[in-house]
């Protein structure tokens, strides 16, 4: 059986939908910054129990990084995190499109794109209709 990533303990997704809301999800024909058809209010899944490996696997990076903090909480910062090789992409709701460039945000991006550099890695953030590449 393959595990999934490691949880940090007292974490939940609670009432954040993002990840239904944010990403494009191609087994349901789901475009970028627009809701799932099966996401209900409250952040509930009405297809929670045969929806497909892409959302049965993921876990933003605020439910697996104990180093991030709550203001990193995707309720509180309006963003979604999340790791793919060497790059960390940032979603940000459509509404709150500058929140990334404000404090702690922006410096902490800054810092992980150096972090992540040596490696090859970058830090992408898709922000409504506009993408930037965070410089470290």
């Amino acid at each position: 059986m393959v595990e999934g990533p490691a949880l940090v303990p007292g974490r939940d997704c609670g009432s954040c939908s993002l990840c239904c809301i944010l990403p494009d999800i191609a087994e349901f024909d789901k475009p970028a910054n627009q809701p799932c058809r099966h996401c209900q209010p409250g952040g509930r899944c009405d297809a929670y129990d045969v929806r497909p490996a892409t959302c049965r696997d993921f876990f933003c990076l605020w439910r697996t990084d104990s180093t991030l903090g709550e203001e990193w909480d995707p309720r509180v910062s309006r963003m979604m995190l999340y790791a793919q090789g060497a790059q960390l992409t940032v979603l940000v709701e459509p509404e709150a499109a500058a929140i990334w460039r404000d404090a702690p945000y922006h410096g902490w991006l800054e810092q992980k794109a150096r972090s992540l550099k040596p490696a090859g890695g970058y830090v992408v953030v898709y922000a409504g209709e506009d993408v930037a590449v965070v410089k470290g």
